[in-house]
């Protein structure tokens, strides 16, 4: 009898020691891993794969380009884009724009952002031939429908989605396309468009330094009845183009710096027995690390979903652009959404 109370006591203390092994795994920033699939509040993670930087390349004024080279990589379709997991942890989203067909290696381009938060920058300097880079993806929330006609809309480095899209239309199809940037020179793959264009008037370069703004109105004013319009850029070029087209497809990879008619609201973290306050200029995320400096977060524009908690009540304001319906029902991602009243309750 001693000896069955000894071995019901060992394997007690081994179920303890299993789960706090299990819970530390689950807090660790390793946890999901995203190579094993496993879906989370609905979402399938997308695999992570190791692929090898086999061409890093300027291609205009501050732009560059990454050949990443993997084996049997998966498919995508214009306007997907990945998540590139950077030698400093950071994680960053760029849009594919070499060949969907092409599954031996995807590229990317991205613009230096003197002023940004240091992914640019990192990808620049650090990012270099033979270095090998986690991959996540490839993701689409920018695809493109079905439609009679097509009016594209691109500012500089939003040429990247936008590439893809114009190779794969078929031939016959009604499209234009207006390109802005600062510089001829600032303008990646500008002698691909050209050509895409063969001389038939559908595609107008506009360079600040030469033709100065791009003239909208006109463009929208000979747009053909039903188009389907797509638009990447700086965000002042979105907003005058949602302006004029209400049903635009936009593909945003930063957050609107706005902050116009948010509200403060209160924060329980259930778990932890703590009740915060977030203010209008702030965001959830920032207060949650006040107390839990150890959350887990990277992109804070609510597109990688590091970030993503369970709520337990109240109504969110979901600004994310990574959340299916589902998960909204009762998660949301803590670096831009927000509380739709005076109070959330988060599993924390």
């Amino acid at each position: 009898m001693a000896r069955l109370r000894t071995l019901v006591v060992v394997a007690g203390a081994a179920l303890v020691v299993r789960r706090a092994m299990r819970r530390r795994i689950q807090d660790s920033p390793l946890w999901p891993m995203p190579a094993l699939d496993e879906p989370i509040s609905g979402r399938p993670r997308s695999r992570a794969l190791r692929l090898l930087v086999t061409a890093h390349e300027t291609v205009a004024d501050g732009v560059v380009r990454l050949r990443l080279e993997g084996h049997d990589l998966p498919r995508w379709e214009p306007g997907a884009h990945l998540d590139l997991v950077l030698p400093s942890g950071l994680v960053r989203q760029y849009s594919l724009c070499g060949d969907p067909e092409d599954t031996s290696a995807y590229t990317v381009a991205t613009r230096l952002v003197e002023d940004g938060r240091g992914g640019s920058r990192e990808v620049h300097e650090q990012v270099r031939e033979g270095l090998e880079l986690e991959v996540r993806g490839p993701r689409n929330r920018f695809p493109l429908v079905e439609a009679p006609a097509y009016v594209f809309v691109a500012g500089g480095i939003g040429i990247t989605p936008i590439l893809p899209m114009l190779r794969s239309l078929p031939e016959g199809t009604d499209w234009r396309l207006l390109y802005g940037g600062r510089t001829r020179a600032s303008m990646p793959f500008l002698e691909e468009v050209e050509k895409l264009d063969a001389g038939q008037g559908q595609v107008r370069i506009v360079a600040a330094d030469e033709d100065g703004l791009p003239d909208l109105d006109a463009l929208f004013a000979a747009a053909p009845e039903g188009a389907a319009v797509y638009c990447c850029g700086p965000e002042g070029l979105m907003a005058a183009v949602e302006e004029r087209a209400p049903q635009v497809h936009l593909e945003r990879f930063t957050p609107s710096a706005s902050t116009a008619g948010n509200e403060a609201f209160e924060v329980e973290l259930r778990r932890s027995g703590r009740v915060l306050t977030v203010p209008a200029d702030s965001t959830v995320l920032a207060a949650v690390r006040k107390e839990l400096p150890d959350t887990l977060y990277s992109c804070e524009q609510g597109f990688c979903g590091t970030c993503q908690q369970r709520v337990l009540a109240g109504e969110v304001e979901h600004r994310d652009e990574l959340l299916t319906d589902a998960e909204r029902d009762d998660s949301m991602l803590i670096c831009v959404s927000r509380a739709r009243g005076e109070r959330l309750v988060l599993d924390m």
